[in-house]
């Protein structure tokens, strides 16, 4: 069998920029639920026989507190901040696999879910359906691979090498060093992407990097 496992809020914010506003009989905007739910039956009806799906039941995390500066749910519009538990409810009516998730992050869940099925013998392949770059660490060969669904490009462990300069198991400190300013931290002064790659390419991780070279 072939494992999907969906991150239920970027797809929820893909449809809600991507698709016409439409309201239900109570006047709620339920315009990218539909898209979202539309696009996960077309999931099922390619082929796909096994989906899990992880939800930011809240945006902030246990991450919150220890670094003030992490994403929040501040400005989200309240057209869609209000389907986040409504896509929580139509996708389990549906009967979709949903993980929401309240201390953890939908990443959390993803990660967690294509190790555990990553150990099943009887999962040929699991196939992490998000562009997120910290999703990128879980690739493995190509027995677990990251799927944009966008753009329909996939990556295995060569890919992410190709992509990012490092492998999957670097992808952590990598992003320590260049920061992700999706999620709210900074990279260090004088690293960007090439010459983070470039060092861990010969070190592997932060703690192995020699204190000349970091300073």
């Amino acid at each position: 069998m072939i494992v999907h496992l969906v991150d239920g809020t970027y797809e929820l914010f893909r449809h809600y920029y991507a698709v016409p506003r439409r309201k239900d009989a109570d006047g709620r905007e339920v315009g990218a639920v539909r898209g979202v739910v539309q696009s996960l039956l077309g999931l099922v009806t390619g082929g796909a026989t096994h989906i899990g799906v992880a939800t930011d039941h809240v945006i902030e995390s246990f991450r919150n507190r220890l670094w003030p500066g992490y994403k929040t749910g501040d400005g989200i519009e309240p057209d869609l901040r209000s389907q986040f538990p409504l896509l929580e409810e139509a996708l389990t009516a549906a009967g979709f696999v949903v993980w929401p998730m309240v201390e953890y992050e939908a990443d959390d869940a993803l990660a967690a879910a294509a190790e555990a099925a990553a150990r099943d013998p009887r999962v040929e392949q699991v196939v992490i359906c998000s562009p997120d770059k910290d999703l990128a660490q879980c690739v493995r060969g190509r027995r677990v691979v990251q799927l944009n669904r966008r753009t329909r490009a996939v990556l295995d462990e060569q890919g992410v090498v190709a992509k990012y300069g490092v492998p999957p198991a670097s992808i952590p400190d990598w992003l320590a060093l260049v920061g992700d300013a999706a999620d709210g931290y900074p990279g260090l002064r004088g690293w960007g992407p090439k010459s983070a790659a470039a060092v861990l390419a010969k070190f592997g991780h932060l703690e192995r990097i020699p204190a000349d070279v970091r300073e």
